[in-house]
């Protein structure tokens, strides 16, 4: 079977752009909940930092696919104002994108594949990129939010979430980071040069959109080495 690994990176608005309706209805629990006025600084900062885990607050800066048996990938990434081109580096292809372009190009990418991995893509990465998708007037080619129970699901859209199936569907008491089981299984971790999904909304704004990308396909890799664990010691 084509198995298609995949990973976005995702950024918040600017709360402080935000309409004064949507910025009470964000915060509104923050006043119920905080016992002082360093408690509610706090929580607004988490409020603030935390828009990019919405699809209704934040956006896709990157979008990562690897073929795992090809072992080659693309990793397509919104680049405003940057006049540098697409360019290739190692098995990736780099290409700067709108978000609504990096979608078109991923369902159409999906279509050719019947078996998908993520590490908490059906926590994460799937319901915010179809509902993006959904903003934008596209509609996804696949369902890959179908029966999380590998068993029941449809065979042209097979997704094994990785989360999912480490933590035997949330057995484990800790279900654990991607740094945390790529360390476990003694896998380089996408953070080892520094980098983690909480530094990307500080590079976008820097402007630093190819090194957001690199490390989008620095979690492509770790997740396929994960992957291939998985299938060789867990699968059944």
């Amino acid at each position: 079977m084509a198995t298609l690994i995949f990973d976005i990176e995702t950024i918040g608005e600017d709360f402080d752009a935000l309409d004064q309706t949507t910025q009470e209805i964000l915060t509104r629990w923050i006043k119920r909940d905080a016992e002082n006025g360093e408690g509610y600084k706090a929580l607004l900062t988490d409020v603030k930092e935390g828009l990019g885990f919405s699809p209704l607050t934040g956006e896709i800066v990157a979008i990562g696919v690897l073929d795992g048996e090809k072992n080659k990938g693309a990793v397509y990434f919104q680049s405003p104002g940057d006049k540098k081109g697409a360019f290739d580096e190692g098995a990736y292809k780099y290409e700067p994108l709108s978000e609504k372009a990096m979608l078109e190009k991923f369902w159409a990418i999906t279509e050719k594949y019947d078996t998908f991995v993520t590490f908490n893509g059906r926590g994460f990465d799937v319901p915010f990129l179809m509902v993006r998708s959904a903003i934008h007037g596209i509609r996804p080619s696949k369902n890959l939010m179908a029966n999380r129970y590998l068993n029941y699901q449809p065979g042209n859209a097979r997704h094994i979430d990785l989360l999912d199936q480490l933590s035997f569907y949330g057995a484990l008491r800790r279900k654990g980071s991607l740094h945390l089981w790529a360390r476990a299984f003694g896998i380089e971790s996408p953070k080892a040069q520094g980098v983690s999904g909480d530094d990307v909304a500080l590079l976008f704004k820097e402007g630093r959109y190819q090194d957001i990308a690199r490390y989008n396909a620095r979690d492509l890799e770790a997740t396929l080495a994960l992957y291939k664990k998985f299938e060789e010691f867990l699968a059944f």
